[in-house]
């Protein structure tokens, strides 16, 4: 049986060999190479160092490129938190690599440069140097670009006061010396990055630099594009700088007093380390990890003076510590450790470059049982509080709403919590807020029963949950696409789900949906509702009066009308008038007439609540025995 050292041996030589085979273009599947990285453990090995080397490498870069503006106060402690002082060189190649890549990046690299360059002032030194190395060389080749990057990024760390103004000044002299349009243009660049920062603190270079661009306007033979570059330079220095600021106050992070500048000039003999940059094996490197983590603890403030008291006590007072703290509860009334979990999902979300990195990230996040309802809510918060809606917080929320039940309810939770107070949410967060359940519905993280909670109608909503839903259902139609949507709101399988949202029992709330969805561009949304609405049936008559209801039985009002008549006849005869009524009523009116026969009109319902029918009734002879009659209802 082979003893650990012989494991040991044989680990590293596959290890070695695996190496040697990948290095000519062998593939090498990861499983294995980290299986055998697993089984080395002697540190001072050189296959361990070999494998920590590449871990540093890979951690620095990784933190490099993902740094901005709003996270790089989280970024800078993790990245004390690698050895720098061994890892010097990669860090200058990557974040010289990094701003050759992206220029409008380079006031950030600078800005982290600077608070490295604090702490760890060797390390500024190194990458003040390689560029100057590199700005040199570019400029014998002629290689436009890279003098361009190279310039620019020594500009900002002139206005970080890394490196002293009189580097940036040498520069633009060399450039201006001898000029072209090329050697100009990069010039013109260099001074709106540095201009500010040159007059404050050298004013007599800045004139001079200035009129040497005076000079080569108006006497070299330059392209018209330089030149109009040129006259844009004056207009900026008139204007102050005001868009070309030396330092951004979100990036000015370091103070005044911890400063450290370096004297680095143009025509002096530098050493860039080259071989900073590759791996070495060092028989003291545990050692040297050690003093590192002792500097790192001094960097960020992680004192060991509390655990040098607890060696020197004493150890029955050690016991009697113990035993207290367990006779002792407390009651954080604070809600501490509340506010850290939501501080470190927050931080979590901020500093993570896509969905599926901060999804990784904050399934690690360790919640304490009954907290897994801040993880949501922090996300929606976040989320609300952008300027404009992110699609990252809603590919965040779909994975999470996929990933488990468990987040699924916690989401639909969130929608009623959020819909319910709306109203305490200003018109930008609500807008995130409703299309971050826009995407959730729209890619089915979320079950459509959620939308039972909302109740369209003129009561029961106020001015921002009619404007949630408006936005709700805009980014609904947007994701889906209108006829997929109308598809899903006529399937059979989910009508119960929109009972409030499309509502028929009453027509007045039904007329309320129709003519809001109408209002909003949605009125394809509500045919069925239109169709229904045409379709309902009449609502009854209101019941007869008890006056009506006791003459059921076949009585009748009589009513007696006195009429004009002629007098050609002297016999007066009775016309009755009958007005039929629900309930078979009829109403019994005896007029006084020269005649014999009865006659009916028959009248609408109507009458009887309002019976007052002046008739007037004339009686003319036209030299005949049989009466004409003449007419005139007037009917209320």
């Amino acid at each position: 049986m082979r003893t650990e050292e012989e494991k040991q041996a044989a680990a590293k030589a596959e290890y070695e060999k695996l190496l040697n085979v990948r290095s000519g273009g062998t593939y090498i599947p990861p499983a294995r190479l980290r299986a055998l990285q697993s089984q080395i453990t002697d540190k001072s090995s050189k296959e361990y160092q070999r494998m920590a080397w590449e871990a540093l490498k890979k951690s620095i870069n990784g933190l490099i490129n993902k740094v901005n503006v709003s996270n790089i106060k989280f970024i800078v402690p993790e990245l004390f938190g690698e050895n720098l002082v061994r890892g010097r060189g990669l860090f200058c190649r990557s974040i010289m690599k990094a701003q050759a890549a992206s220029l409008p990046f380079t006031p950030i690299y600078a800005a982290m440069a600077a608070i490295v360059n604090t702490k760890l002032p060797q390390v500024g030194e190194l990458l003040l140097t390689r560029l100057i190395i590199q700005f040199r060389k570019a400029f014998k080749r002629n290689d436009k670009a890279v003098c361009l990057s190279s310039s620019t990024f020594i500009a900002h760390l002139c206005n970080q006061q890394v490196a002293h103004e009189m580097i940036a000044a040498q520069i633009l002299l060399l450039l201006l010396h001898k000029p072209t349009d090329d050697s100009v243009e990069i010039a013109v660049g260099l001074t709106r990055e540095v201009g500010q920062h040159l007059e404050e603190m050298s004013g007599p270079i800045a004139l001079a630099v200035f009129d040497q661009f005076r000079s080569i306007l108006h006497e070299a033979d330059i392209d018209k594009r330089v030149q109009y570059m040129i006259e844009v330079l004056f207009q900026v220095r008139k204007d102050k700088y005001k868009d070309n600021q030396a330092i951004k106050e979100e990036l000015d992070l370091v103070e005044e007093e911890d400063q450290i500048t370096h004297r680095t000039s143009l025509d002096d003999e530098l050493d860039v380390q080259d071989g900073l940059n590759i791996f070495k094996f060092d028989p003291e490197w545990e050692e040297h990890e050690e003093a590192y983590q002792r500097l790192k603890a001094e960097i960020l403030g992680e004192g060991s003076d509390e655990e040098e008291d607890e060696d020197e006590s004493d150890e029955s007072e050690d016991d009697e510590e113990k035993q207290e703290e367990k006779a002792l509860e407390i009651k954080d009334a604070s809600n501490a450790d509340l506010v850290n979990l939501r501080r470190t999902i927050y931080l979590t979300i901020m500093s993570s470059i896509d969905p599926e990195e901060c999804c990784h990230k904050l399934m690690k996040v360790s919640l304490p049982p009954g907290q897994e309802p801040e993880l949501p809510s922090m996300i929606v918060e976040c989320c609300s509080q952008e300027r404009t809606y992110q699609k990252f917080y809603g590919l965040i929320g779909e994975r999470f709403a996929k990933i488990n039940r468990l987040w699924t309810d916690l989401f639909e939770q969130s929608f009623t919590k959020y819909y319910d107070t709306i109203h305490r949410y200003e018109t930008n967060r609500l807008r995130n807020i409703a299309r971050f359940f826009g995407h959730l519905l729209s890619s089915d993280a979320l079950g459509w029963h959620v939308l039972t909670v909302i109740h369209l109608n003129e009561e029961e909503t106020t001015s921002s949950s009619r404007i949630f839903i408006k936005i709700l259902f805009q980014d609904l139609a947007e994701a889906m696409g209108m006829k997929k949507l109308q598809a899903r709101l006529k399937d059979d399988a989910y009508q119960a789900n929109f009972t409030g949202l499309f509502p028929r029992d009453n027509p007045r709330n039904t007329r309320f949906s129709i003519n809001y969805f109408t209002s909003i561009g949605m009125g394809a949304v509500t045919e069925d509702m239109r169709e229904y609405l045409q379709n309902m049936p009449k609502p009854a008559l209101p019941a007869l009066p008890a006056a009506a209801a006791e003459s059921e039985s076949g009585s009748s009002v009589q009513i007696p009308i006195g009429l004009p008549v002629s007098a050609t006849r002297s016999r007066a005869l009775t016309l009755a008038l009958t007005f039929p009524i629900l309930l078979e009523l009829s109403v019994q009116i005896p007029i006084p007439l020269p005649g014999s026969p009865t006659i009916a009109f028959p009248v609408a319902p109507p009458l009887l609540l309002a019976l007052a029918l002046p008739i007037a009734l004339s009686l003319t002879s036209a030299r005949s025995s049989s009466p004409s009659f003449a007419w005139s209802f007037a009917l209320c």
